[in-house]
């Protein structure tokens, strides 16, 4: 659970909300439905248009990852790497292919495989690093529907202001609907920035980082099979791979 997420959102949300009730506002003023529905619709609206749909349910997919990141364990991953060495060592290369069949980590056990296949070590690098490219590419199409999200959300609450100050025009001679009007104008710009810098853009942004820890991990794990590969000591392998810790 990534409680950084949390607290954000409710420290976020609650100071703006709690600055108005200081200010003499009405936390109530502020929930006017048509205005939501102006700006997440439009907003929603706007992003499909710009987004295929297989990368549109691959972000939603991501959204998880605000609250549960993927875990990532450097210095576990190193341990394992040194046993796989040690193993490859003392019982060859094709005593991995067990370890692979059990291995959790579908990378990790991309890697094993082929080392226990006996693939040459830059067969190996270019292989996997092209799957690393390929993943990282299409989480990064994910974030970037945030950033569309974060993109549109204020011009989208811009066009809900319009439209409520049009309704105030039309009713110049109706006092009593001229609150009302005024209130969706306002509130409609509020959600749209709202949304956007509370939200949607902090949400590419930290996505954004979570893919980049992942492609940073993967490749440790490609350096340290292509040791493995080209016959490394686990020595020089643990010592050549703790050089990724100094930079988390």
């Amino acid at each position: 659970m990534d409680i950084m997420t949390i607290l954000g959102l409710i420290l976020g949300i609650g100071a703006i909300l709690l600055g108005n009730i200081l200010d003499g506002g009405h936390t109530e003023s502020l929930v006017i439905f048509t205005a939501f529905l102006i700006v997440f619709g439009g907003t929603l609206g706007a992003v499909m248009v710009e987004t295929s749909a297989g990368v549109f349910i691959q972000s939603i997919k991501r959204m998880r990852w605000m609250l549960t990141p993927p875990a990532i364990d450097s210095k576990g991953t190193i341990a394992k790497i040194v046993k796989w060495s040690q193993t490859a060592r003392k019982e060859g290369l094709l005593s991995l292919q067990n370890i692979a069949d059990s291995e959790p980590d579908e990378f990790s056990r991309t890697g094993l495989q082929m080392l226990a296949d006996g693939s040459e070590p830059e067969s190996i690098r270019s292989a996997l690093e092209i799957e690393i490219s390929m993943t990282e590419h299409k989480d990064m199409l994910a974030a970037k529907v945030f950033e569309s999200f974060g993109g549109y959300a204020p011009t989208i609450g811009i066009i809900g202001a319009v439209l409520g100050l049009i309704h105030v025009m039309n009713n110049l001679s109706d006092p009593a609907t001229l609150g009302s009007g005024i209130a969706v104008a306002f509130v409609a710009t509020i959600y749209g920035v709202g949304m956007a810098n509370l939200i949607f853009l902090p949400m590419a942004k930290k996505l954004k980082t979570i893919i980049r820890a992942q492609s940073h991990h993967r490749e440790m794990i490609v350096d340290g099979v292509v040791l493995i590969a080209e016959g490394e000591s686990h020595r020089e392998i643990e010592r050549i791979l703790q050089g990724y810790l100094r930079y988390e």
